[in-house]
């Protein structure tokens, strides 16, 4: 996982602009989430759920406003990739993720962490953080 200022897939490949950041702000500014899952051998051709959460500095959910009233702050998908022709038996398939977001109503000064979960599962190593500066 990677934040950036935007991303896309193209041809099972991500394209990144702005990468590498962990400091944004202080104003609220758009942002991407860049992602390249390597899926096992023996689970291609599997429909997988994939979920990405911002957490806060205090291990919590961040409840953003909506107009349906306030909601965990998360973006969720499905994805299901297919062996390439020629791909050695027992090689990992690569599934591309780009997420973009406009500008996100954060609490100035504080740490933040995108989580990651595929199929309900998740791993310290699947996240990103990043501050916000402070006003």
């Amino acid at each position: 996982m990677l934040l950036c200022d935007a991303a896309q897939v193209a041809d099972g490949k991500l394209y990144i602009l702005g990468g590498g950041w962990s400091v944004t702000g202080p104003m609220p500014m758009p942002s991407a989430i860049a992602v390249k899952v390597e899926v096992d051998w023996h689970e291609v051709d599997q429909l997988h759920e994939w979920e990405v959460s911002l957490i806060d500095e205090d291990g919590h959910p961040v409840v953003i406003e909506t107009p349906e009233g306030p909601h965990d702050l998360d973006v969720r998908g499905e994805f299901q990739v297919t062996r390439p022709e020629g791909l050695p038996a027992g090689s990992p398939v690569d599934f591309s993720l780009a997420i973009n977001m406009g500008p996100l109503p954060l609490e100035n000064g504080k740490r933040y962490s995108w989580r990651l979960a595929i199929d309900g599962q998740s791993d310290a190593s699947w996240s990103v953080a990043f501050s916000t500066r402070p006003m």
